[in-house]
């Protein structure tokens, strides 16, 4: 029987990845590069950075740099000014919330991760939230979901892991916590055979559980 669902955040929670896409092409095209998506979909599945596209083309270390933190600007831009919201998940939230402790598990940074959800009300229904700098190697390794399991002091066989990307399911695959994937349209030329159920959206979740 579950007890505990670890959340991942962005295309779960909020539909965030595709304005993390479109900061790296506008960074990357100030350099005369472009980022094809099909290329940025491979390395993301992987866990691995867009600024290995301008690493092979020989592009110096304090240019990427340079260029990496306009990114960041970029895509802080786009969360305060974009639509992220994904329909009905504090209506799910607020249901599951009866049933199970649950807890947001991302890769994000702490400064976008706290810059999305601002009075955004997501994570009042969590019992904490962990981003990368809070434990030591992020998703594809097991890391971050058994600094969750830890803090819930938790056993995976009473844990579900809810994610949508071939990184994030790897993560839990590793961690040996069974992994639901919701459908994302982003994300939907990812590799998922490792994963143990699959749903269409957050709505359907309680009933598989």
């Amino acid at each position: 029987m579950k007890k505990f669902i670890l959340f991942d955040n962005d295309g779960v929670l909020v539909e965030t990845e595709k304005w993390y896409f479109e900061a790296n092409v506008k960074a990357l095209a100030q350099l005369n590069i472009k980022l094809e998506e099909d290329v940025y979909m491979e390395i993301m599945a992987r866990g691995g950075t867009a600024w290995e596209v301008a690493q092979k083309q020989g592009i110096k270390k304090d240019v990427i740099d340079t260029q990496r933190f306009k990114r960041d600007l970029y895509y802080q831009e786009f969360l305060q000014t974009k639509d992220i919201e994904i329909s009905g998940v504090k209506d799910i939230l607020s249901i599951l919330q009866k049933s199970y402790k649950m807890a947001i598990i991302t890769t994000s940074r702490r400064v976008d991760f706290d810059l999305i959800h601002k009075n955004r009300g997501i994570v009042d229904f969590m019992d904490f939230t962990l981003c990368v700098e809070e434990y030591k190697r992020a998703k594809p390794y097991p890391d971050p979901y058994l600094a969750g399991l830890k803090r819930f002091n938790a056993k995976k066989e009473e844990t579900i892991i809810v994610e949508d990307s071939q990184r994030g399911l790897t993560s839990a695959y590793n961690a040996g916590i069974e992994c639901v994937i919701v459908k994302n349209e982003f994300t939907k030329t990812h590799d998922f055979s490792k994963a143990n159920y699959f749903i269409d959206s957050l709505k359907e979740l309680k009933n598989l559980l």
